[in-house]
């Protein structure tokens, strides 16, 4: 059986992707700061408490997709967080916090995954559109989305020669407890209004006529770490429904 790590995976997009792994056989080691019940749905799911801004907790989490399922076959980087600010309004801590969380803790979990993982191991992060193109009160995020995916390229480059793949994925906006909270606030694009908004953005760009949901996101991601994928790494993948066609 093979072994996954997931980060921030007890909701949202997260819980998503812990479920396809599971689904798709994997034993999943979940490190998060709250268990949200998700270490009930089966298992072959392990709970952790970690802060992923931290490099030893990405080691714990290694250490223990090891001990409990003998080995390290995927790292998916999902942790991560959404908030729209204007550019006054973004102070030092809020900065910090940003970089900490959506670049620091990706980085952190794929140095301590690549060091852990066999020849044929498959790194993924969970990026965003925003990694690819800038929206207005939203420099921070954005900029830490960009951050990911030029993390995603580089080290697909030095990460290959020992046959490890890492690749990004980049949805548009997935609805979850997370992005509704974010919507809510008052420098988001809705304005206070995400059902409003999201019905308007889904009309005005996705080309399917919906967005794409977790388990999308999920779909994706089992079939990078699979062996159908083995010549695709570096690529920074749209979830999108063509939003954003490239």
């Amino acid at each position: 059986m093979k072994v996954a790590v997931v980060t921030g995976g007890s909701r949202g997009i997260g819980r998503s992707l812990v479920e396809g792994f599971v689904d798709a056989g994997y034993k999943v080691v979940v490190g998060a700061r709250n268990d949200s019940g998700i270490s009930e749905v089966s298992d072959q799911i392990r709970f952790e408490a970690v802060d992923v801004s931290n490099e030893d907790a990405h080691r714990h989490l290694v250490d223990t997709a090891k001990t409990w399922g003998g080995k390290l076959d995927v790292y998916v980087n999902n942790a991560g967080f959404s908030e729209w600010r204007p550019l006054e309004a973004i102070d030092e801590p809020f900065f910090d916090t940003m970089i900490d969380v959506n670049l620091k803790g990706a980085f952190w979990g794929c140095k301590a995954a690549a060091a852990a993982m066999p020849q044929g191991g498959s790194l993924i992060n969970i990026s965003s559109l925003a990694g690819k193109r800038g929206s207005a009160n939203n420099s921070m995020y954005v900029a830490s989305k960009f951050g990911m995916n030029g993390l995603t390229q580089s080290l697909a480059k030095e990460l290959g020669p020992k046959a490890i793949r890492v690749n990004a994925l980049c949805p548009v906006l997935v609805r979850t407890p997370g992005l509704v909270e974010a919507l809510e606030m008052e420098w988001s694009p809705a304005k206070g209004k995400p059902d409003e908004f999201l019905k308007t953005f889904t009309a005005g760009n996705a080309a399917l006529g919906w967005l794409p949901r977790g388990e999308d996101v999920a779909a994706m991601a089992v079939f990078l770490a699979s062996e159908a994928a083995s010549a695709i790494t570096g690529q920074c993948i749209n979830v999108d429904c063509g939003v954003f066609p490239q």
